[in-house]
Parts: C-alpha cells; sequence; structure tokens
C-alpha cells in the first residue's frame, strides 16, 4: 500500500480519559480500541455489560469530576484509553477506491468541539475519513470524544505532516477538491460536478490558508445571508456533507 514520507508524528500525549455516555459506550464497542480503566458511578456502571478484563472503580459524581475537566458532563461514566492506531492516508485511500462517499480535510482546525462536531457529521454523510495537520490539530481528548457523541470511534482520523502533498495524493486517488471560502465566486452547488469530492475547509477567522487554496481543484461558497458573515467551520462542514450527499 502506498505510504509516502509524510508519516504522521506520534507525539506523547499519554492516554486519553473520555467521558459522557456516548464516547465511552462507542470506546468500548470499537474492537480497534483498548480501554484501560473505568469509573463510573454504580447506577452507570450496572447498565453496562463489561468484560471482566477492564478495571472498574466504583466513585461518585464529585469524584468523577476531578478526574474530568472543571465541569465536563461526564453522565457518571469516565474511561482511560489507548489512542487509536496511526493511519496512513495512502491506506485509507486504497480501502475505499469504490464508491462515492466523500472525504474531509481540515487546514489547521484546532478547537477540538469542532473536529468533534466534524466527525460527528462525517460519520452522519458517510465520508470515509478526515484529514488533518498533525501539529496543528487537537490530539484525541476526551472533549473532542464528547463533541463527536460516538463517531471518534467510527470515522477514520488522518494526520499528515504536509497537507499540500496530502491533497496531492488525494487528487491523484480521483477527488475532486473542493475548498469551501467565503470569497469564492462559485457556490458549492455550482463547484460539485459529478466526481468524487474531498471537502477543504480552514479555521475560523484565517480561513484556507493560501498553500492550500493552491492545491484545490476549485474554491466555492455556500450561500448564506450577507447579514451574517461567516458559519462555524463545523456547521459548514455539516452542511457542505449534506449537500453533497444529496446531490
Amino acid at each position: 500500500m502506498s505510504r509516502r514520507g509524510h508519516r504522521p508524528s506520534q507525539p506523547a500525549h499519554g492516554r486519553p480519559r473520555l467521558w459522557g455516555r456516548h464516547a465511552v459506550l462507542a470506546a468500548l464497542a470499537n474492537p480497534e480500541r483498548t480501554v484501560r480503566k473505568l469509573w463510573g458511578t454504580r447506577d452507570a456502571l450496572t447498565r453496562l455489560d463489561l468484560p471482566p478484563v477492564i478495571p472498574v472503580t466504583y466513585c461518585d459524581v464529585a469524584d468523577l469530576g476531578r478526574l474530568v475537566p472543571s465541569d465536563a458532563p461526564h453522565q457518571g461514566l469516565v474511561a482511560e484509553v489507548d489512542p487509536l492506531e496511526d493511519i496512513w492516508l495512502g491506506d485509507l485511500l486504497e480501502q475505499h477506491e469504490e464508491g462515492t462517499q466523500p472525504l474531509v480535510v481540515l487546514d489547521q482546525v484546532t478547537d477540538p468541539h469542532n473536529v468533534g462536531a466534524i466527525l460527528r457529521s462525517a460519520a452522519a454523510f458517510g465520508a470515509i475519513g478526515i484529514v488533518t495537520q498533525d501539529r496543528h490539530s487537537p490530539p484525541e481528548s476526551g472533549t473532542v470524544a464528547r463533541a463527536a457523541s460516538g463517531a471518534l470511534e467510527l470515522v477514520p482520523w488522518v494526520r499528515v505532516v504536509n497537507l499540500a502533498r496530502a491533497l496531492d495524493e488525494i487528487a491523484e486517488a480521483g477527488f475532486w477538491r473542493i475548498g469551501l471560502t467565503g470569497e469564492a465566486s462559485d457556490s458549492l452547488a455550482d463547484a460539485m460536478g459529478t466526481a468524487r469530492i474531498a471537502l477543504v475547509l480552514g479555521a475560523e477567522g484565517e480561513g484556507l490558508r493560501f498553500n492550500t487554496q493552491a492545491h484545490c481543484d476549485m474554491l466555492a461558497r455556500l450561500p448564506i445571508s450577507p447579514k451574517v458573515e461567516s458559519l462555524n467551520v463545523s456547521n459548514a462542514a455539516a452542511i457542505s456533507l449534506y449537500a453533497v450527499a444529496t446531490r
């Protein structure tokens, strides 16, 4: 399989902690995820059918609150997990050579809530995965998992060193790369055509970098009201994925 020179770096973030019912249940159901420890209230844990190999600690709500960031909505469940294995872009593209499912590429989107929400939309509309630049995207975390509502375990997340080279490889795999920017003259509907689509979205405020735009086949905008300057990137991703799914 194709494995080019933009292998993701592997910083030592340690083991993530996930919290909330959807995130924890999805992690337990994912055969690719190793759950190392589980904390929970007696009420929450007695509802689960847990494998005996996972160490379980019964806690009260206050104890769980000390295991997660302040005010995190843990819903009585916290899990410590191993990070998911790195995914190579070439492997992902080869696994999905056939079909019409889109791909999502994020240019320096660093907010974990946004990335989690985009993962959720990617799962909802059948995207084959998301691609981010390793140094400018959040690590796996409880915040990402909570916002993804289980989709962190479902949608492949590829981290690359060089986004421009990754976009070249995506084009070689037959994707039509559409960069979303409010300054584009064409609408997304006009830009889509019939080819398989990779949606490329930038961070709020900064938008797509010039070099990223140069590695797109076309730039497009969402037809939003002039009364609104822009959309949150996760909202833009959801609308764009819906448009691709229903074209």
